[in-house]
This record gives structure tokens, C-alpha cells and sequence, in this order.
């Protein structure tokens, strides 16, 4: 069905409008709970007979449904789930009266069901919409803040070492928590590298960071793997060297049951230029050690 509402609806709906109000009064303000362009009630002459003043607004809604379809759909469906007008009865002639609303709201609610799923359908479009701006919006926040952690990344370059070790480190808790990854704790400096813990995907993590001017070598891993045998059995290690590692360092903690993956300073550039989600980057690492036993896995090599 086409989003409009047929004219052969209207009688039954201007013949249940009359008989189920039958002061103005009644009429009035349910109208204008029922229709959002409020000016369209407010304008109609009030002291003209009722039967004028339903024509004259369900005429000017049917007229222009580009505007007021919503309007017009929501009267429709809003007239039909009218309840017993048992009031009726208490006026003058009330037994005719009741008799002819419930006939005119019966006619009515014969020709509605298919206005209803239309209505069904317009509230689903309407909520897939919202949800789709939600998310869009999500995004571009989400992108935004990506961006200005990008720029403080790539002037961290030239801060001087004890300065940029801070920088790092708020950089990282600023990525972690944009990233929902579950910290425990605030990353903390300790010497030259900063500590931290978080959850990903069940697994607890210990993490390392370091940015110093030469490659990470075979004792660092060392003393890192001996931090995380102290920890629970499940816990892995990320170990983050942003000038890189030696290859002797890498190979020596592949040959064994890798129990960390470790992150280069391209790896992290990657991130946050939003080419590869942190999430998905620590996930697509951790299968890989798992797969090949490789600790370091080229963030190029995991893109392709």
C-alpha cells in the first residue's frame, strides 16, 4: 500500500467523528490530540454546525497527505480505537444516539486494518531511520575523537623522551576506554614503561608499553613473560614497543607457547588512522599466534 489514505475512508470517518462527539467540546481537544499541526483546528470557524467543521479538517488532511498524511493516518486510527461512547446514553434521545456511534465506529473500524499495518510499517521505517541517525552519529563522534588522539599521536614525536612516556601513557587509556576495552585500573608509568591490564573478549590481558629509542630486545620479553606467570593461567600479555623489536626477541618467544602478542608502533599509527579497529587488531593477533605460533604478526599482513 501506498503511503496515502483512500478516499473512500473519509465518509465512514467524518460519520464516526459526528456520532461519537456530540458536543464540541468533546470534539475539540481530542482533535488536536490527534493531529500535530495544531493551527489546522484552531482556524476552523467553531461556531459553524459540527458536521462543517469535521468536513473542513478531514477535506484540508486528505487534500495535502505530503503534509499531512501522518496527521490524517494517526486521526483515523486514533477515531477507530474509540471506546464504548457509552456516555452518549445519558443524553436526550441517548439510546439512538449510542446506537448510531456504535454502527458509525463499527463501519469505520471495518475499512482501518489496512491503515494500521501501513501505520506498522511507517513506525518501523521510522525507528530504522532513527536507529541508522543514532549510529551515524555514534560514528562520526567516534571519528572525531579517533582524529584528535591521531594528531596528540603524531605530536608526541616531538616531545622529549620523559614527557612523551606521559603522553603514551594517556593516549593509550584515552584509546582503550574509546575502544570499550575493559581497563583495570589506570595505565601507570613505571621507569621507562607503562604497565596496564585490561579485558578483551574474556581474556585477561597485561599490558607493557614502551617508547625508547632502540628496539625492544629478548630480556624485555623475558621479563615480561615472567610477569605474566605470575598472573592466573588464562592471562596473555600485549607487550606495545612503538620503536619496534629485535628479530632474535621476536623468533625466541615464538618457538615456545606464545604467551603475549606484541604491537608495534605501525601497528598502533594503523589504529588510529582508522585503518584497522583496536579491537579486531588485538583478536586478528591473538589468532594468529595461536595459529602459527608467530607473536608478531605485520598489521599489513592481517589487513590483507
Amino acid at each position: 500500500m501506498t503511503k496515502r489514505v483512500g478516499s473512500a475512508v473519509l465518509p465512514a470517518l467524518k460519520e464516526a467523528l459526528l456520532k461519537a462527539f456530540w458536543y464540541k467540546n468533546e470534539l475539540r481537544p481530542f482533535l488536536e490530540s490527534c493531529i500535530s499541526h495544531r493551527d489546522l483546528v484552531a482556524r476552523q470557524d467553531w461556531n459553524a454546525y459540527k458536521v462543517a467543521i469535521i468536513s473542513g479538517i478531514v477535506d484540508e488532511l486528505a487534500s495535502d497527505q505530503h503534509k499531512y498524511f501522518e496527521d490524517l493516518l494517526n486521526l483515523l486510527i486514533e477515531t477507530s480505537d474509540l471506546g464504548d461512547p457509552i456516555r452518549l446514553k445519558r443524553h436526550e434521545d441517548g439510546a439512538r444516539k449510542y446506537a448510531e456511534a456504535v454502527d458509525a465506529l463499527a463501519a469505520l473500524r471495518a475499512q482501518v486494518a489496512p491503515y494500521k499495518q501501513l501505520r506498522s510499517e511507517t513506525e518501523a521505517a521510522s525507528q530504522r531511520r532513527e536507529s541508522e541517525r543514532k549510529r551515524n552519529v555514534a560514528k562520526q563522534a567516534f571519528s572525531a575523537r579517533l582524529e584528535a588522539l591521531k594528531q596528540r599521536f603524531y605530536a608526541m614525536h616531538a616531545e622529549p623522551p620523559q614527557q612523551r612516556g606521559y603522553s603514551l601513557e594517556r593516549l593509550l587509556k584515552d584509546l582503550f576506554e574509546l575502544s570499550d576495552l575493559d581497563t583495570k585500573g589506570s595505565f601507570r608509568i613505571v621507569g621507562e614503561q607503562i604497565d596496564g591490564a585490561f579485558t578483551h573478549d574474556s581474556t585477561e590481558y597485561a599490558m607493557e608499553a614502551k617508547w625508547q629509542a632502540a628496539l625492544s630486545g629478548v630480556a624485555d620479553l623475558d621479563a615480561f613473560a615472567g610477569k605474566i606467570g605470575r598472573k592466573l593461567d588464562n592471562t596473555l600479555g600485549l607487550f606495545i614497543s612503538m620503536s619496534g623489536f629485535e628479530q632474535s626477541a621476536v623468533q625466541t618467544h615464538s618457538r615456545q607457547r606464545p604467551v603475549m602478542i606484541l604491537m608495534t608502533g605501525a601497528d598502533l599509527a594503523a589504529v588510529l588512522e582508522g585503518r584497522f579497529d583496536l579491537r579486531e587488531l588485538i583478536t586478528r593477533k591473538r589468532q594468529h599466534a595461536a595459529r602459527t605460533g608467530e607473536v608478531l604478526a605485520d598489521v599489513a599482513l592481517l589487513m590483507g
